[in-house]
């Protein structure tokens, strides 16, 4: 086993670039994107088109997590599935510039979303393979941050370029960071190259030639544990009350924010949870996550409560600044805690089936709002999140006193 001293630059230079990869990710991601309803209506469609490509982008992206979780415990190298997600996804993103009807940008939105749902599991597996468990929280925490500041930078890059050359120059441009992307992926990532399961068990090979002892497989740590199920009942249960972040902007309309505010609340939201996710993963590795993620559904009840009861312009603000240190707490919080909940031997099988089971639950979220709003009135759906959030952060401490296999 390499010392930990050893492993130290190595394991900082891959999350590094984990952290600059993602953020010239969604900075290109959200360049494009952030556009793409206007751009659609130039082309004639309206929000019927715009929910199909949605709903079919969401969906093919769940089962592609599904699979690629399976995947990444049957291969012996990752990093090749992670660079090829990168590289298809912002590789059709510049082809918006050139289509001339809306089904040419549904087959695009379908390349990209399977190739980030097959990139996802391999890529966070490396992850934890890269640092010690006490920092696996950390590690999560800085690469979300630099994510979501790709979510705010991309959008303010889109403004600027939009005045000058039009949409399809947007387009265009976003093909420069998702360039960057996948060089840094390219040259940037490294890997411990492992013996693909039911080969020789002993020593794995890293890329750099180091040999690292691998783990012998064991009936056990091919099992998941109840204490990754109760993780799983836990986040699918508030995911039903989490539905889509557009149903806060509508709410905040309904209360009097005009509807040219509403990327501004976004950026307030975003400003939070990138100042916060690196500190709050930080935190996860001196304190149970359960604790940390609990606190975070803790968060989002609050915040759904104060968006039912509307009290004033000036609280739905502050609900939206405060909403960021939810998604800091959790998004990468509980990844850490699926990651050390399981054994090595199953990490990609666990983050496949949560990431799939987020995703359907979620879009079920907004299915339950859409009709709770229309029979009940806005507050209630708001009620309802807040309420599910409670039980789910019950839930998530009963989590931690199953028994759990550290990989």
């Amino acid at each position: 086993m390499l010392d930990p001293a050893e492993r130290e630059p190595s394991a900082a230079r891959n999350i590094y670039a984990f952290g600059l990869t993602s953020f010239l990710n969604d900075t290109a991601s959200e360049m494009a994107y952030w556009v793409l309803p206007a751009f659609l209506a130039s082309l004639g469609a309206g929000p019927a088109q715009l929910g199909l490509i949605e709903g079919v982008a969401e969906s093919v992206a769940s089962f592609a997590k599904l699979f690629s979780g399976y995947l990444t415990d049957h291969i012996s190298r990752r990093k090749p599935v992670v660079v090829a997600g990168y590289f298809a996804a912002n590789a059709v993103k510049p082809l918006l510039a050139m289509v001339t009807a809306w089904p040419q940008i549904l087959l695009i939105r379908f390349t990209d979303r399977l190739a980030k749902g097959v990139r996802g599991a391999p890529r966070d597996v490396m992850v934890a393979e890269s640092v010690p468990r006490e920092r696996l929280g950390s590690a999560y925490g800085l690469i979300q941050s630099m994510d979501s500041a790709g979510a705010i930078a991309g959008p303010l890059a889109a403004l600027v370029l939009l005045t000058r050359f039009g949409i399809r120059g947007v387009f265009w441009a976003a093909a420069v960071p998702g360039a960057l992307c996948v060089l840094v992926a390219s040259l940037g990532i490294r890997e411990r190259r492992r013996a693909a399961p039911g080969g020789e068990a002993g020593a794995a090979v890293p890329t750099s030639g180091k040999f690292e002892p691998r783990a012998s497989s064991s009936g056990e740590r091919l099992i998941l544990p109840t204490s990754f199920y109760f993780v799983l009942v836990a986040v699918t249960l508030f995911s039903l009350g989490n539905s889509s972040d557009m149903f806060l902007v509508l709410r905040a309309q309904n209360v009097g924010i005009p509807v040219a505010f509403a990327p501004l609340l976004g950026l307030v939201f975003n400003i939070t949870y990138t100042l916060a996710s690196w500190p709050a993963g930080w935190f996860s590795d001196r304190v149970p996550r359960r604790l940390v993620g609990s606190a975070g559904y803790v968060i989002f009840a609050g915040v759904y409560f104060v968006f039912g009861r509307a009290p004033s312009t000036l609280a739905i603000w502050i609900a939206m600044a405060v909403y960021g240190f939810y998604y800091a707490l959790t998004q990468p919080v509980l990844k850490a805690l699926v990651v050390e909940t399981v054994g090595e031997q199953v990490r990609g099988r666990a983050l496949g089936i949560y990431f799939f089971v987020t995703s359907v639950a979620t879009l079920g979220a907004s299915l339950i709002t859409g009709e709770l709003w229309k029979h009940y009135g806005a507050a209630i759906p708001f009620y309802f999140s807040a309420g599910m959030a409670l039980i789910a952060a019950g839930i998530l401490q009963v989590a931690g006193r199953g028994r759990s296999l550290r990989g």
